[in-house]
């Protein structure tokens, strides 16, 4: 059974203000989630009140958050490795 992958409005935008050569591959690998919402190589993130999890594609990260009652994975951030824990 999947998950349902839902993005906050400020992580839809800054997915779409990535180099366009990017947008694939960082949707790809959001699209991933729903079948698998910790795949190898997902990192917990620590000193947040709700459990974030991070996955990495290339110098990107997506931040988002799993709801395994519900089924859902709600992305929270998108970004460049050097701004996205700012």
């Amino acid at each position: 059974m999947s998950y349902k992958v839902i993005f906050k409005k400020s992580a839809a935008k800054e997915l779409a203000e990535l180099p366009i050569i990017e947008i694939p591959k960082v949707r790809s690998a959001i699209e991933k989630l729903s079948d698998n919402p910790r795949p190898e190589g997902v990192k917990k993130l620590k000193g947040s009140s709700d459990p974030l999890w991070r996955i990495r594609i290339g110098n990107y990260r997506v931040i988002y958050a799993v709801d395994d009652v519900i089924r859902i994975v709600e992305i929270r951030a998108v970004g460049d490795r050097k701004e996205i824990y700012r």
